[in-house]
């Protein structure tokens, strides 16, 4: 007899405001016990001194958090100049510091155009990387190093948002994959003094900005398990960037028992992925598979039958 699961079948994606000093996990729990949900998870780690948008995947929303890890970013961070530490931000233990030359605004603004559009960076070892089945940070923590291969990102901006002589604020939109610890300290070695950052906020992940953004306190401020609930937004909006089909009553039953149905599909390639609506509702993401038939890739534990 298979185990029942604890919790209620909450489905939805709430946008946390992850506030500073708890790490991405202790932050998932907490939303997970305030909505009872049986199942959460999230869509890409924010260090425990980042604050900012965490998406938090609810339920049936964890069967597509996938599509949101390739998400491009958008990020504000304080860079300290002067001052280098192991982990390349205000937590680390500082290792070296350097005299601040004379800068302006247009010494910063010079330096930012080498830092933009594709670029190479080596992930820091505080990282989540795994180097032979271990985490690069927990490697770290035992005062060991490992070589990292450089990896190409793209920053598609870099703006600066002001300067004060030694330090300065950048809003920084990359794409996934990029450090903005690794970026800051580049550029401090490009001024020729070394950096850290001390602030780094998420303002947007894919589809996602800071406007609609819940704290842990607004949330526990709400009068009732309904009302958490009403401020979901609807799973499909993790794939709302994917096209979409609607099935038919028999193509439904197709899919619904892991059949391959037949569709009208119209511009769409094959092994292109689709979000499938049955009755304009959402029952998962199909896979093209010619011009009259598509096959399920990932269905709603409602629509699966067994």
């Amino acid at each position: 007899m298979a185990r029942r699961r604890r919790g209620l079948p909450v489905n939805g994606v709430l946008l946390l405001d992850k506030p500073k000093g708890i790490s991405s996990n202790h932050a998932l729990q907490r939303v997970r016990r305030l909505f009872e949900a049986q199942k959460a998870g999230h869509t890409g780690t924010l260090d425990p001194m980042a604050t900012g948008l965490l998406p938090i995947c609810l339920g049936e929303a964890t069967k597509f958090s996938a599509h949101l890890l390739e998400a491009d970013k958008m990020y504000r961070t304080r860079v300290e100049l002067g001052v280098i530490t192991d982990t390349g931000d205000a937590e680390g233990t500082v290792i070296e510091q350097r005299e601040v030359p004379s800068l302006t605004a247009q010494d910063i603004e010079a330096v930012l155009t080498r830092f933009r559009g594709e670029i190479e960076q080596i992930p820091p070892m505080y990282s989540a990387l795994k180097h032979q089945g271990k985490k690069l940070y927990e490697l770290a923590r035992e005062g060991k190093h490992v070589e990292r291969a450089a990896r190409r990102v793209s920053v598609y901006d870099a703006r600066l948002l002001g300067f004060e002589g030694t330090a300065f604020e950048l809003e920084v939109s990359c794409s996934k994959g990029t450090y903005i610890r690794t970026l800051a300290e580049d550029i401090g070695q490009a001024l020729g003094c070394g950096a850290h950052i001390s602030q780094l906020r998420r303002l947007k992940t894919g589809p996602f900005t800071s406007d609609a953004m819940w704290t842990l306190e607004g949330l526990e401020a709400l009068a009732s398990q309904a009302s958490r609930e009403a401020e979901l937004m609807p799973v499909d909006i993790l794939v709302g960037h994917l096209p979409s089909l609607n099935v038919d009553e028999t193509a439904y039953g197709c899919l619904a028992h892991g059949q391959s149905a037949n569709v009208p599909i119209e511009a769409l390639a094959p092994d292109a992925l689709a979000r499938l609506y049955y009755a304009e509702t959402f029952i998962g993401l199909g896979v093209v598979k010619s011009a009259q038939e598509v096959a399920p890739k990932r269905l709603l534990s409602t629509v699966a039958i067994s």
